[in-house]
């Protein structure tokens, strides 16, 4: 898959078999299609996968689909059907991983179990994202990014003090499966180098979300209390989160008691890095609401221009709050590639975020532009199930396949 593009990438002599919808099974194949892997989108007929039906759309192409299926080919299947069934279960025998993302005991249904289709392709790796994992009390219960982010703990310590507990804006209860689910796919590929068998994987979104509680679960084992919400602040640093600035905000970070003295430095305040009130982690937090104010009253004075370089200046950990424009637009977001050009089938020359992993030296291809439905459904089974013209032809006009 090296070609006139460019570099495919590592996993360029891999093929995924794609059986997940909306975001977090999209999401963990979109990572491997970013790897150079050759993932292979099965939708239902009609409408193909929901999020081609989540507005706001250009041309009938929705933003939701365009943002997560980048890099990937779509074929049209019917799974009601025992010969579409039959589709699947051809190509799983020529894929090194299948991932989906249906509520457990839905494969099982289908036919298509780990069990089943792993006899057929003893090497496949079968990937299981569920919100809930496959077993436990909650295993059959329906999952949701902010259901997830409730029950997980995280949304508990998100939001302002006093407030209502608030959701956070990434949708990470969902993306965390485009976490652990390549990183476990990933795991069992290299230990099918050993044992030239594949492997059941199955990643829960709630377990997902649990582990990047991080130091806050310690913190509530040390303890025995919840951490509550603080903002943008930190539980234990002080000063640090948003600070407001003439024309906007920033976010100054003191990481460590030596950044305090440059922040002292930094609002005209030098005396403060060795008053006694001030001059410890624990000190300042527990005088969190004195030093906010102090270093509120300097910076509510200046532009955020003037503050980024004031503080670069001092070398003080800080950045400016950007908005998703600006922020795809900085210079080093440019430097980096991050925004590209591809040719979509439709909406011809359209911008995507670019794979965020990069290899030096090795000349990457630019994704392909997420497929419009059913745009590959010949191309897969004529390639890689050998099926004629006619075969497929009789496949479309009975819509086991379109």
């Amino acid at each position: 898959m090296t070609t006139e593009r460019g570099w495919a990438g590592p996993l360029q002599d891999v093929r995924v078999l794609d059986l997940t919808r909306v975001l977090a099974g999209p999401s963990a194949s979109l990572a491997l299609a970013d790897l150079g892997a050759e993932v292979i989108k099965v939708e239902p007929p009609g409408s193909g996968d929901e999020t081609r039906t989540f507005p706001p759309f250009r041309d009938g192409e929705s933003h939701y689909y365009l943002a997560i299926n980048r890099g990937k080919k779509s074929i049209v299947i019917d799974l009601k059907t025992e010969e579409g069934v039959q589709l699947v279960k051809d190509l799983a025998a020529k894929c090194d991983i299948l991932i989906e993302n249906y509520r457990p005991g839905v494969m099982d249904r289908l036919g298509l179990s780990y069990e089943v289709l792993s006899a057929i392709n003893p090497g496949l790796i079968y990937c299981a994202i569920s919100g809930f994992g496959q077993d436990g009390p909650l295993r059959d219960r329906p999952s949701f990014d902010i259901v997830l982010q409730a029950m997980s703990g995280a949304m508990s310590v998100n939001g302002e003090p006093g407030g209502l507990p608030t959701k956070l804006g990434i949708p990470l209860g969902d993306l965390i499966g485009g976490i652990n689910g390549p990183i476990a796919i990933l795991g069992a590929l290299h230990e099918r180098n050993t044992t030239g068998k594949g492997r059941l994987i199955d990643i829960s979104l709630m377990d997902g979300m649990m582990g990047m509680l991080g130091y806050l679960a310690q913190l509530a084992f040390f303890t025995g209390e919840d951490p509550k919400p603080v903002g943008s602040q930190h539980p234990n640093l002080v000063p640090y989160g948003a600070f407001p600035a003439s024309d906007g905000s920033i976010i100054v970070a003191c990481l460590t008691n030596n950044f305090w003295g440059r922040i002292c430095k930094a609002i005209a305040q030098p005396e403060l890095e060795n008053d006694g009130r001030f001059n410890t982690i624990e000190k300042r937090r527990n005088a969190r609401e004195n030093v906010n104010a102090i270093v509120a009253s300097f910076t509510e004075q200046h532009t955020v221009d003037a503050l980024v370089e004031l503080f670069t200046e001092h070398q003080v950990p800080h950045a400016p709050i950007l908005g998703i424009t600006e922020a795809l637009n900085q210079p080093q977001a440019k430097a980096r590639n991050m925004v590209v050009e591809t040719d979509h089938k439709t909406l011809g020359t359209i911008p995507i975020v670019n794979r965020p992993i990069k290899y030096p030296g090795a000349d990457q291809a630019i994704p392909s532009a997420p497929p419009v439905l059913g745009q590959n459904t010949n191309e897969v089974l004529a390639d890689i199930l050998n099926l004629d013209e006619a075969r497929i032809g009789e496949l479309r006009s009975r819509n086991i396949v379109g």
